[in-house]
């Protein structure tokens, strides 16, 4: 600019304007070539920031890898600024308040269904009825198993939505909650016990004990809830599924490497079996052979 400017109130050449401004010609005369995939994986970084308007770009990187995409993240994080995206800001760290045993969870999960949590959300449609959504997650997978969504969720309900989840997962040694009355009622808790899980309550007012299904119900309300409007519980309970297996499948979870919970696998097809060759008619294959 500065060259460019000279030129034109003293109207020197380029060559005298670069020397008496200290400045190189080849800088002057510089002009950035963006490749011919730049544009394609722009339009990709886009399409993936429209769609999941809450994710930075790291996980929008893992995502592209997904696709096939061969690139880092600072690349994608050059776009992501160039292109005017949003950038999630760092959250300031937290001090946390520790039990006696010096562990903040005091049971950590060591494999698949050996700690489960759940937890209730509070929600609203358009006309101001309430919604409760009930969560259950394996902590040690980080899956969403199931998300409930009614009007009213009460004990009964709880022991509906957990019979359904043994029966296709099996029975956790462990189940996490608070102290919620629909999680301490004495029929959920005798049930628990003669099906063989044992029920880990946290300590009054320490949700933070209950780390793993807050920090989940934070993605699910920042994601999902504080974006939608639902006008009937119909559509809050098709929509929260259909978030539920975008996390389960799709969405790269920081603590996982950046892979999903449970990305959907597809089986290869099997090829068709060979027919025997033979000249004979199919009423001769079928009819047994007279002697």
């Amino acid at each position: 600019m500065a060259v460019h400017h000279a030129r034109v109130v003293v109207a020197v050449s380029e060559r005298r304007a670069c020397r008496v401004l200290g400045q190189p010609r080849g800088t002057q005369r510089y002009r950035a070539l963006i490749p011919e995939a730049e544009a394609v994986l722009t339009a990709a970084i886009v399409r993936l920031a429209t769609r999941f308007g809450r994710y930075g770009y790291r996980r929008i990187t893992a995502l592209l890898r997904a696709e096939g995409w061969t690139v880092n993240h600072k690349r994608v994080e050059r776009i992501w600024r160039r292109e005017g995206l949003k950038v999630p800001r760092r959250q300031p760290k937290r001090g946390r308040l520790w039990l006696t045993d010096g562990s903040c969870v005091r049971l950590r999960p060591t494999h698949r269904h050996h700690v489960w949590a759940y937890d209730l959300m509070a929600a609203r449609t358009h006309d101001g009825r309430p919604l409760r959504l009930l969560t259950v997650i394996d902590e040690y997978t980080r899956e969403c198993l199931a998300i409930e969504v009614a009007r009213h969720i009460r004990a009964d309900d709880v022991l509906h939505c957990l019979t359904r989840l043994f029966v296709t997962h099996g029975v956790p040694a462990h189940l996490r909650a608070d102290n919620g009355p629909e999680f301490t009622a004495r029929a959920v808790r005798t049930w628990l016990r003669q099906v063989g899980s044992q029920t880990l309550f946290i300590e009054p007012g320490s949700p933070w004990e209950n780390g793993y299904v807050e920090s989940f119900n934070g993605k699910l309300r920042d994601e999902l809830l504080d974006r939608e409007i639902f006008f009937t519980l119909w559509e809050a309970q098709v929509l929260v599924e259909q978030w539920r297996r975008t996390y389960n499948q799709l969405r790269p979870h920081s603590s996982l490497g950046y892979r999903p919970p449970a990305p959907a696998a597809i089986l290869p097809r099997s090829p068709s079996p060979k027919r025997p060759a033979t000249t004979a008619t199919p009423m001769e294959v079928l009819m047994p052979r007279l002697t």
